[in-house]
Protein backbone atom coordinates (compact mmCIF):
# COMPACT_ATOMS: atom_id res chain seq x y z
CA UNK A 1 0.00 0.00 0.00
CA UNK A 2 3.02 2.58 0.63
CA UNK A 3 3.39 2.18 -3.25
CA UNK A 4 -0.17 3.85 -4.22
CA UNK A 5 1.27 6.78 -5.41
CA UNK A 6 3.69 5.15 -8.29
CA UNK A 7 1.25 2.12 -8.75
CA UNK A 8 -1.30 4.89 -9.61
CA UNK A 9 0.88 5.80 -12.47
CA UNK A 10 2.51 2.16 -13.68
CA UNK A 11 -0.64 0.74 -14.34
CA UNK A 12 -1.85 2.81 -17.04
CA UNK A 13 1.65 3.07 -18.37
CA UNK A 14 2.10 -0.50 -18.77
CA UNK A 15 -0.97 -0.64 -19.68
CA UNK A 16 -0.49 1.73 -22.59
CA UNK A 17 3.01 0.15 -23.78
CA UNK A 18 1.50 -3.44 -23.77
CA UNK A 19 -2.01 -2.09 -25.82
CA UNK A 20 -0.63 -2.48 -29.36
CA UNK A 21 1.06 -6.06 -28.69
CA UNK A 22 -2.09 -7.58 -27.16
CA UNK A 23 -3.83 -6.68 -30.12
CA UNK A 24 -2.66 -8.45 -32.29
CA UNK A 25 -3.63 -11.47 -30.24
CA UNK A 26 -7.42 -10.21 -30.13
CA UNK A 27 -8.46 -6.34 -31.07
CA UNK A 28 -10.30 -6.34 -27.94
CA UNK A 29 -7.63 -7.06 -25.52
CA UNK A 30 -5.53 -4.25 -25.37
CA UNK A 31 -8.20 -2.04 -25.39
CA UNK A 32 -9.79 -4.40 -22.12
CA UNK A 33 -6.36 -4.49 -20.40
CA UNK A 34 -5.88 -0.05 -20.85
CA UNK A 35 -9.89 -0.19 -18.86
CA UNK A 36 -8.41 -2.24 -16.77
CA UNK A 37 -5.76 -1.07 -15.61
CA UNK A 38 -7.39 2.74 -15.30
CA UNK A 39 -10.11 1.39 -13.11
CA UNK A 40 -7.61 -0.28 -10.87
CA UNK A 41 -6.03 2.92 -10.47
CA UNK A 42 -9.40 4.83 -9.78
CA UNK A 43 -9.43 2.37 -7.31
CA UNK A 44 -6.15 2.90 -5.46
CA UNK A 45 -6.35 7.02 -6.00
CA UNK A 46 -9.75 6.94 -3.80
CA UNK A 47 -7.71 5.04 -1.30
CA UNK A 48 -5.16 7.71 -1.77
CA UNK A 49 -6.98 10.55 -1.36
CA UNK A 50 -8.78 9.20 1.90
CA UNK A 51 -5.05 8.21 3.68
CA UNK A 52 -4.56 11.86 2.74
CA UNK A 53 -7.37 13.38 4.50
CA UNK A 54 -6.84 11.12 7.34
CA UNK A 55 -2.76 11.58 7.58
CA UNK A 56 -2.12 14.49 5.58
CA UNK A 57 0.28 15.07 2.64
CA UNK A 58 1.81 11.68 1.13
CA UNK A 59 5.72 11.80 0.11
CA UNK A 60 7.07 9.02 -2.14
CA UNK A 61 10.97 9.07 -3.16
CA UNK A 62 11.90 6.88 -5.21
CA UNK A 63 14.98 5.10 -4.80
CA UNK A 64 15.06 6.04 -1.43
CA UNK A 65 17.51 8.93 -2.66
CA UNK A 66 17.68 11.90 -0.18
CA UNK A 67 15.90 15.08 -1.30
CA UNK A 68 16.85 17.17 -3.27
CA UNK A 69 18.59 14.59 -4.68
CA UNK A 70 15.99 11.80 -5.29
CA UNK A 71 12.44 12.47 -7.65
CA UNK A 72 9.36 12.86 -5.24
CA UNK A 73 5.69 12.41 -5.58
CA UNK A 74 4.12 14.33 -3.46
CA UNK A 75 0.74 14.15 -2.91
CA UNK A 76 -1.86 16.70 -0.89
CA UNK A 77 -5.33 17.05 -0.84
CA UNK A 78 -5.91 19.16 -3.99
CA UNK A 79 -3.59 16.86 -5.92
CA UNK A 80 -5.85 13.78 -4.31
CA UNK A 81 -8.68 14.87 -5.92
CA UNK A 82 -7.79 15.66 -8.63
CA UNK A 83 -6.22 12.69 -9.28
CA UNK A 84 -9.56 10.76 -8.31
CA UNK A 85 -11.33 13.07 -10.77
CA UNK A 86 -8.75 12.50 -14.18
CA UNK A 87 -9.43 9.09 -13.33
CA UNK A 88 -12.81 9.20 -13.46
CA UNK A 89 -13.18 11.00 -16.53
CA UNK A 90 -10.22 8.99 -18.02
CA UNK A 91 -12.23 5.43 -17.01
CA UNK A 92 -15.64 6.51 -18.33
CA UNK A 93 -14.02 7.92 -21.65
CA UNK A 94 -12.27 4.88 -22.28
CA UNK A 95 -15.68 2.93 -21.87
CA UNK A 96 -17.42 6.09 -24.30
CA UNK A 97 -14.43 5.37 -26.90
CA UNK A 98 -15.69 1.70 -27.52
CA UNK A 99 -18.90 3.32 -29.49
CA UNK A 100 -16.66 5.04 -31.73
CA UNK A 101 -13.94 1.88 -32.77
CA UNK A 102 -13.23 1.44 -36.78
CA UNK A 103 -15.32 -1.73 -36.94
CA UNK A 104 -13.59 -2.67 -40.37
CA UNK A 105 -9.73 -3.12 -40.60
CA UNK A 106 -9.35 -0.57 -37.65
CA UNK A 107 -7.57 -2.75 -35.49
CA UNK A 108 -4.07 -0.09 -35.28
CA UNK A 109 -6.35 2.69 -35.28
CA UNK A 110 -8.21 1.45 -32.23
CA UNK A 111 -5.62 0.00 -30.04
CA UNK A 112 -3.51 3.43 -31.06
CA UNK A 113 -6.51 5.39 -29.60
CA UNK A 114 -6.82 3.46 -26.52
CA UNK A 115 -2.30 4.08 -25.89
CA UNK A 116 -2.76 7.24 -26.58
CA UNK A 117 -5.62 7.24 -24.06
CA UNK A 118 -4.01 5.66 -21.63
CA UNK A 119 -1.04 7.96 -22.05
CA UNK A 120 -2.53 10.85 -21.83
CA UNK A 121 -4.09 9.89 -18.00
CA UNK A 122 -0.72 8.78 -17.40
CA UNK A 123 0.90 12.22 -18.01
CA UNK A 124 -1.95 14.54 -16.31
CA UNK A 125 -1.51 12.33 -13.67
CA UNK A 126 2.61 12.26 -12.97
CA UNK A 127 1.53 16.07 -13.08
CA UNK A 128 -0.48 16.27 -10.60
CA UNK A 129 1.47 13.93 -8.59
CA UNK A 130 5.42 14.92 -9.05
CA UNK A 131 7.53 17.27 -6.64
CA UNK A 132 10.35 17.49 -8.96
CA UNK A 133 10.40 20.48 -11.68
CA UNK A 134 12.01 18.73 -14.80
CA UNK A 135 10.22 15.45 -13.88
CA UNK A 136 6.81 17.38 -14.59
CA UNK A 137 8.33 18.74 -17.88
CA UNK A 138 8.59 14.75 -18.89
CA UNK A 139 4.97 14.49 -18.05
CA UNK A 140 3.68 17.61 -19.70
CA UNK A 141 5.64 15.99 -22.47
CA UNK A 142 3.56 13.14 -22.58
CA UNK A 143 0.35 14.80 -21.99
CA UNK A 144 0.80 16.74 -24.87
CA UNK A 145 2.67 14.19 -27.02
CA UNK A 146 -0.71 12.21 -26.61
CA UNK A 147 -2.98 14.84 -27.56
CA UNK A 148 -1.35 15.65 -30.26
CA UNK A 149 -2.14 12.24 -31.20
CA UNK A 150 -5.94 11.65 -30.25
CA UNK A 151 -6.78 15.05 -32.04
CA UNK A 152 -5.12 14.01 -35.23
CA UNK A 153 -7.08 10.90 -35.38
CA UNK A 154 -10.29 13.25 -35.76
CA UNK A 155 -9.72 13.75 -38.91
CA UNK A 156 -8.48 15.86 -41.90
CA UNK A 157 -9.36 19.06 -39.79
CA UNK A 158 -8.03 17.31 -36.93
CA UNK A 159 -4.56 16.57 -38.28
CA UNK A 160 -4.40 20.65 -39.24
CA UNK A 161 -5.86 21.51 -35.56
CA UNK A 162 -3.24 19.23 -33.83
CA UNK A 163 0.04 20.36 -36.32
CA UNK A 164 -1.34 24.12 -35.37
CA UNK A 165 -1.06 22.86 -31.21
CA UNK A 166 2.06 21.02 -32.00
CA UNK A 167 3.76 24.28 -32.84
CA UNK A 168 2.56 26.79 -30.05
CA UNK A 169 3.56 23.54 -27.41
CA UNK A 170 6.56 23.46 -28.99
CA UNK A 171 7.04 26.53 -28.27
CA UNK A 172 5.33 26.56 -24.69
CA UNK A 173 7.67 23.39 -23.93
CA UNK A 174 10.79 25.75 -24.57
CA UNK A 175 9.45 28.55 -22.39
CA UNK A 176 8.81 26.16 -19.41
CA UNK A 177 12.59 24.87 -19.88
CA UNK A 178 14.58 28.39 -20.02
CA UNK A 179 12.17 29.18 -16.82
CA UNK A 180 13.50 25.81 -14.66
CA UNK A 181 16.99 26.50 -16.33
CA UNK A 182 17.31 30.08 -14.95
CA UNK A 183 15.74 28.68 -11.32
CA UNK A 184 17.85 25.90 -11.10
CA UNK A 185 20.83 28.42 -12.17
CA UNK A 186 19.35 30.51 -9.26
CA UNK A 187 18.94 27.47 -6.19
CA UNK A 188 20.49 24.53 -7.62
CA UNK A 189 17.68 22.34 -6.90
CA UNK A 190 14.52 20.88 -9.20
CA UNK A 191 12.36 19.60 -5.87
CA UNK A 192 9.97 22.10 -5.78
CA UNK A 193 9.76 22.34 -2.02
CA UNK A 194 13.22 22.57 -1.77
CA UNK A 195 13.16 24.92 -4.51
CA UNK A 196 10.63 26.96 -2.43
CA UNK A 197 12.92 26.75 0.83
CA UNK A 198 15.21 28.73 -1.28
CA UNK A 199 13.74 31.06 -2.65
CA UNK A 200 11.79 32.10 0.40
CA UNK A 201 15.29 32.86 2.55
CA UNK A 202 16.89 34.21 -1.01
CA UNK A 203 16.02 37.72 -2.41
CA UNK A 204 13.94 37.99 -4.76
CA UNK A 205 15.83 38.82 -8.16
CA UNK A 206 14.65 40.05 -11.78
CA UNK A 207 15.96 36.93 -13.09
CA UNK A 208 13.76 34.86 -10.74
CA UNK A 209 11.01 37.31 -12.32
CA UNK A 210 11.95 36.37 -15.82
CA UNK A 211 11.89 32.68 -15.06
CA UNK A 212 7.76 33.01 -13.85
CA UNK A 213 7.26 34.77 -17.10
CA UNK A 214 8.32 32.15 -18.79
CA UNK A 215 6.38 29.48 -17.11
CA UNK A 216 3.07 31.41 -17.02
CA UNK A 217 3.49 32.11 -20.56
CA UNK A 218 4.07 27.68 -20.83
CA UNK A 219 1.36 27.06 -18.99
CA UNK A 220 -0.64 29.79 -20.34
CA UNK A 221 -0.65 28.11 -23.63
CA UNK A 222 -0.96 24.51 -22.31
CA UNK A 223 -4.51 25.36 -20.65
CA UNK A 224 -5.47 27.91 -23.30
CA UNK A 225 -5.38 31.04 -20.74
CA UNK A 226 -6.37 34.37 -23.08
CA UNK A 227 -4.30 35.63 -25.28
CA UNK A 228 -2.53 32.10 -25.47
CA UNK A 229 -5.90 29.93 -26.85
CA UNK A 230 -5.45 30.79 -30.56
CA UNK A 231 -5.00 26.51 -31.08
CA UNK A 232 -7.69 25.35 -28.49
CA UNK A 233 -11.02 25.94 -30.18
CA UNK A 234 -10.02 23.74 -33.24
CA UNK A 235 -8.25 21.44 -31.43
CA UNK A 236 -11.23 21.01 -28.58
CA UNK A 237 -14.06 20.59 -32.04
CA UNK A 238 -11.69 18.51 -34.22
CA UNK A 239 -10.27 16.01 -31.75
CA UNK A 240 -10.93 12.50 -32.46
CA UNK A 241 -15.01 12.42 -30.96
CA UNK A 242 -14.33 9.19 -28.42
CA UNK A 243 -11.15 11.33 -26.38
CA UNK A 244 -13.09 14.55 -26.82
CA UNK A 245 -14.81 14.80 -23.53
CA UNK A 246 -11.05 14.10 -21.17
CA UNK A 247 -9.13 16.26 -24.03
CA UNK A 248 -11.77 19.31 -23.51
CA UNK A 249 -12.77 18.22 -19.59
CA UNK A 250 -9.62 18.04 -17.92
CA UNK A 251 -6.35 18.75 -20.32
CA UNK A 252 -6.29 22.09 -19.59
CA UNK A 253 -7.42 21.56 -16.03
CA UNK A 254 -3.88 19.83 -15.21
CA UNK A 255 -1.70 22.89 -16.53
CA UNK A 256 -3.70 25.41 -14.22
CA UNK A 257 -3.44 23.80 -11.03
CA UNK A 258 0.77 23.10 -12.06
CA UNK A 259 0.37 26.94 -12.67
CA UNK A 260 -0.96 27.00 -9.16
CA UNK A 261 1.88 25.10 -7.36
CA UNK A 262 4.81 27.90 -9.13
CA UNK A 263 3.07 30.96 -7.81
CA UNK A 264 2.02 29.56 -4.69
CA UNK A 265 3.87 26.39 -3.67
CA UNK A 266 7.82 27.65 -5.16
CA UNK A 267 7.09 31.01 -5.00
CA UNK A 268 4.86 31.97 -2.07
CA UNK A 269 3.52 35.35 -0.57
CA UNK A 270 7.12 36.25 -0.06
CA UNK A 271 8.64 37.06 -3.81
CA UNK A 272 8.78 40.51 -4.26
CA UNK A 273 6.91 40.69 -7.25
CA UNK A 274 3.60 38.37 -6.49
CA UNK A 275 0.79 41.28 -6.21
CA UNK A 276 2.28 42.30 -10.04
CA UNK A 277 2.04 38.73 -11.37
CA UNK A 278 -1.73 37.61 -9.55
CA UNK A 279 -2.48 40.85 -11.16
CA UNK A 280 -1.34 40.26 -14.42
CA UNK A 281 -3.01 36.55 -14.51
CA UNK A 282 -6.30 38.42 -13.53
CA UNK A 283 -6.19 40.63 -16.58
CA UNK A 284 -5.61 37.68 -18.58
CA UNK A 285 -8.32 35.52 -16.70
CA UNK A 286 -10.75 38.55 -17.10
CA UNK A 287 -10.15 39.25 -20.79
CA UNK A 288 -10.72 35.53 -21.52
CA UNK A 289 -14.21 35.18 -19.93
CA UNK A 290 -15.12 37.84 -21.87
CA UNK A 291 -13.82 37.43 -25.17
CA UNK A 292 -14.56 33.20 -24.92
CA UNK A 293 -18.08 34.12 -23.91
CA UNK A 294 -18.79 36.41 -26.64
CA UNK A 295 -17.19 34.24 -29.08
CA UNK A 296 -19.18 31.12 -28.37
CA UNK A 297 -22.23 33.22 -28.80
CA UNK A 298 -21.43 33.72 -32.84
CA UNK A 299 -20.97 29.76 -32.94
CA UNK A 300 -23.62 27.15 -34.89
CA UNK A 301 -21.47 24.51 -34.57
CA UNK A 302 -22.09 23.16 -30.94
CA UNK A 303 -18.59 21.83 -30.53
CA UNK A 304 -17.13 25.30 -31.31
CA UNK A 305 -19.65 26.97 -28.96
CA UNK A 306 -18.38 24.74 -26.13
CA UNK A 307 -15.19 24.99 -27.36
CA UNK A 308 -14.99 28.68 -26.83
CA UNK A 309 -16.69 28.14 -23.58
CA UNK A 310 -13.78 26.53 -22.28
CA UNK A 311 -12.03 29.45 -22.57
CA UNK A 312 -13.95 31.55 -20.35
CA UNK A 313 -14.29 28.55 -17.59
CA UNK A 314 -10.18 28.36 -17.98
CA UNK A 315 -10.40 32.18 -17.27
CA UNK A 316 -12.89 31.15 -13.65
CA UNK A 317 -10.40 29.20 -12.50
CA UNK A 318 -6.84 31.59 -13.17
CA UNK A 319 -9.71 34.42 -11.38
CA UNK A 320 -9.74 32.42 -8.08
CA UNK A 321 -5.93 32.25 -8.27
CA UNK A 322 -5.58 35.76 -9.21
CA UNK A 323 -7.62 37.06 -6.35
CA UNK A 324 -4.99 35.66 -3.74
CA UNK A 325 -7.24 34.40 -1.34
CA UNK A 326 -8.21 31.59 -0.25
CA UNK A 327 -11.62 31.49 -0.56
CA UNK A 328 -11.15 32.46 -4.58
CA UNK A 329 -7.96 30.02 -4.65
CA UNK A 330 -10.65 26.90 -2.93
CA UNK A 331 -13.34 28.80 -5.41
CA UNK A 332 -10.81 28.30 -8.19
CA UNK A 333 -10.38 24.49 -7.69
CA UNK A 334 -13.85 23.93 -7.08
CA UNK A 335 -14.51 25.19 -10.57
CA UNK A 336 -12.14 23.06 -11.97
CA UNK A 337 -13.38 19.55 -10.45
CA UNK A 338 -17.13 21.13 -11.48
CA UNK A 339 -16.09 22.52 -14.88
CA UNK A 340 -14.29 18.74 -15.57
CA UNK A 341 -17.50 17.04 -15.08
CA UNK A 342 -19.49 20.01 -16.68
CA UNK A 343 -17.22 20.05 -20.01
CA UNK A 344 -17.10 16.53 -20.31
CA UNK A 345 -20.24 15.82 -19.83
CA UNK A 346 -21.52 18.78 -22.54
CA UNK A 347 -18.91 16.39 -24.95
CA UNK A 348 -20.67 13.31 -24.17
CA UNK A 349 -23.85 14.38 -24.82
CA UNK A 350 -22.90 15.91 -28.21
CA UNK A 351 -20.93 12.56 -28.70
CA UNK A 352 -23.99 10.50 -28.19
CA UNK A 353 -26.10 13.12 -30.60
CA UNK A 354 -23.75 12.35 -33.11
CA UNK A 355 -23.16 8.72 -33.01
CA UNK A 356 -27.13 8.46 -33.33
CA UNK A 357 -27.78 11.45 -36.12
CA UNK A 358 -25.09 12.08 -37.36
CA UNK A 359 -24.77 16.04 -36.88
CA UNK A 360 -22.87 18.51 -34.63
CA UNK A 361 -24.78 21.63 -35.81
CA UNK A 362 -27.24 23.66 -33.62
CA UNK A 363 -30.10 23.96 -36.21
CA UNK A 364 -30.18 20.13 -36.00
CA UNK A 365 -31.31 19.52 -32.36
CA UNK A 366 -34.92 20.15 -32.87
CA UNK A 367 -37.45 18.48 -30.24
CA UNK A 368 -33.76 16.30 -29.64
CA UNK A 369 -35.26 16.03 -25.88
CA UNK A 370 -38.00 13.76 -27.03
CA UNK A 371 -35.39 11.25 -29.16
CA UNK A 372 -32.97 11.50 -26.50
CA UNK A 373 -34.10 12.58 -23.17
CA UNK A 374 -30.88 11.04 -20.85
CA UNK A 375 -28.90 12.71 -23.12
CA UNK A 376 -30.96 16.15 -23.00
CA UNK A 377 -31.20 16.35 -18.99
CA UNK A 378 -27.50 15.78 -19.02
CA UNK A 379 -26.80 18.86 -21.39
CA UNK A 380 -29.28 21.13 -19.30
CA UNK A 381 -27.48 20.15 -16.23
CA UNK A 382 -24.20 21.31 -17.50
CA UNK A 383 -25.56 23.93 -19.07
CA UNK A 384 -27.27 25.54 -16.28
CA UNK A 385 -24.41 24.53 -14.06
CA UNK A 386 -21.94 26.62 -16.20
CA UNK A 387 -24.70 29.36 -15.89
CA UNK A 388 -24.34 29.43 -12.42
CA UNK A 389 -27.85 28.36 -11.23
CA UNK A 390 -28.12 26.82 -7.74
CA UNK A 391 -27.97 24.25 -6.20
CA UNK A 392 -25.28 23.07 -8.94
CA UNK A 393 -21.65 22.57 -9.22
CA UNK A 394 -20.76 26.01 -11.14
CA UNK A 395 -23.02 28.39 -8.76
CA UNK A 396 -21.06 27.31 -5.33
CA UNK A 397 -17.78 27.46 -7.58
CA UNK A 398 -18.59 30.82 -8.64
CA UNK A 399 -19.51 31.83 -5.79
CA UNK A 400 -16.25 31.29 -3.42
CA UNK A 401 -14.65 33.11 -6.43
CA UNK A 402 -16.70 36.23 -5.84
CA UNK A 403 -16.09 36.06 -2.13
CA UNK A 404 -12.46 35.34 -2.95
CA UNK A 405 -12.88 39.10 -4.95
CA UNK A 406 -14.46 40.48 -2.68
CA UNK A 407 -12.54 40.05 0.57
CA UNK A 408 -9.27 40.87 -1.45
CA UNK A 409 -10.93 44.09 -2.63
CA UNK A 410 -11.03 43.10 -6.28
CA UNK A 411 -14.28 44.55 -7.12
CA UNK A 412 -13.77 44.88 -10.99
CA UNK A 413 -13.68 40.85 -10.75
CA UNK A 414 -16.85 40.17 -9.23
CA UNK A 415 -18.24 42.69 -11.98
CA UNK A 416 -16.63 40.42 -14.79
CA UNK A 417 -18.18 36.97 -12.75
CA UNK A 418 -21.80 38.54 -13.18
CA UNK A 419 -21.43 39.75 -17.05
CA UNK A 420 -20.03 36.53 -18.29
CA UNK A 421 -22.73 34.73 -16.08
CA UNK A 422 -24.99 36.51 -18.02
CA UNK A 423 -23.36 36.00 -21.16
CA UNK A 424 -23.28 32.05 -20.95
CA UNK A 425 -26.72 32.14 -20.43
CA UNK A 426 -27.27 34.03 -23.77
CA UNK A 427 -25.52 31.26 -25.68
CA UNK A 428 -27.08 28.12 -23.73
CA UNK A 429 -30.42 29.47 -23.44
CA UNK A 430 -29.70 29.78 -27.35
CA UNK A 431 -29.21 25.94 -27.19
CA UNK A 432 -32.08 25.21 -24.86
CA UNK A 433 -34.40 27.17 -27.67
CA UNK A 434 -33.10 24.54 -30.38
CA UNK A 435 -33.47 21.59 -28.29
CA UNK A 436 -36.85 22.32 -26.89
CA UNK A 437 -38.46 24.82 -29.34
CA UNK A 438 -36.73 24.04 -32.96
CA UNK A 439 -38.54 22.47 -35.72
CA UNK A 440 -37.96 18.73 -35.82
CA UNK A 441 -35.25 17.72 -38.43
CA UNK A 442 -35.89 13.95 -38.91
CA UNK A 443 -32.66 12.73 -38.66
CA UNK A 444 -32.38 9.52 -39.68
CA UNK A 445 -31.58 7.42 -36.41
CA UNK A 446 -28.23 5.69 -36.91
CA UNK A 447 -28.92 3.44 -33.61
CA UNK A 448 -31.23 0.60 -34.38
CA UNK A 449 -33.67 0.28 -31.49
CA UNK A 450 -32.67 -3.21 -30.92
CA UNK A 451 -29.48 -2.46 -29.66
CA UNK A 452 -30.19 0.53 -27.46
CA UNK A 453 -33.45 2.53 -26.85
CA UNK A 454 -31.21 5.49 -26.64
CA UNK A 455 -27.40 5.02 -26.97
CA UNK A 456 -25.16 2.12 -25.54
CA UNK A 457 -24.87 1.41 -22.21
CA UNK A 458 -21.49 2.68 -22.19
CA UNK A 459 -22.42 6.08 -23.01
CA UNK A 460 -25.50 5.49 -20.59
CA UNK A 461 -22.78 5.55 -18.17
CA UNK A 462 -20.69 8.26 -19.33
CA UNK A 463 -23.31 10.70 -19.08
CA UNK A 464 -25.61 9.43 -15.27
CA UNK A 465 -21.41 9.69 -14.02
CA UNK A 466 -21.45 13.49 -15.26
CA UNK A 467 -25.11 14.06 -14.45
CA UNK A 468 -24.81 12.95 -11.04
CA UNK A 469 -21.10 14.55 -10.72
CA UNK A 470 -22.21 17.69 -11.17
CA UNK A 471 -25.83 17.61 -8.44
CA UNK A 472 -23.17 16.40 -5.97
CA UNK A 473 -19.98 18.77 -6.19
CA UNK A 474 -22.65 21.65 -5.66
CA UNK A 475 -25.26 19.70 -2.61
CA UNK A 476 -21.16 18.90 -0.94
CA UNK A 477 -19.56 21.87 -1.81
CA UNK A 478 -18.95 22.74 2.07
CA UNK A 479 -17.12 19.22 2.67
CA UNK A 480 -15.44 19.39 -0.68
CA UNK A 481 -14.09 23.03 0.15
CA UNK A 482 -12.97 21.62 3.68
CA UNK A 483 -10.69 19.13 2.32
CA UNK A 484 -9.01 21.18 -0.07
CA UNK A 485 -8.79 24.55 2.59
CA UNK A 486 -6.20 23.64 5.03
CA UNK A 487 -3.74 22.64 1.95
CA UNK A 488 -4.52 25.92 0.31
CA UNK A 489 -4.00 27.83 3.54
CA UNK A 490 -0.45 26.03 4.50
CA UNK A 491 0.52 27.42 0.94
CA UNK A 492 -0.70 30.87 1.00
CA UNK A 493 0.29 31.07 4.78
Amino acid sequence: MSNIPVLIVLLPLSAALLCMALSLIHWRLGRDVVIASVAASLVLSVIQLKDVIDHGTVSYVFGKYKIPYGIEFRIDAISAVIIVMILIIGFITLLFSMSFEVRDGGKVKNSGAYTMLALLIVGMVGMTSTGDMFNLYVFLEITSLSGYCLIALGGSRGIVAAFRYMLVGTIAATFYLLGVGILYSQTGTLNMEDMHYMLSRGVSTEAQAVALVFIIAAFGVKMALFPFNGWQPSAYAHANAGSRPLIAGVMGKIPAYAMFRYIFCIYGSEFRFMDEFLLIVGIFSCCGIIYGSVRAMAQTDLRKMLAYSSVAQIGYITLGFATGSPVGIVGGFLHMLAHAFMKSGLFFGTGAIRQKYGSMKMEDLGYIYKKMPLTSGLMVVAALSMVGIPPLGGFFSKWYIGMGAAGSHHLVYLFVLVISSLLNAVYFFKLFEKMFMARDKELPDRIPSEVAQEVPWNMVLAIVVCFLAIILIGVFNVPIVNVLMPTVMEVGS
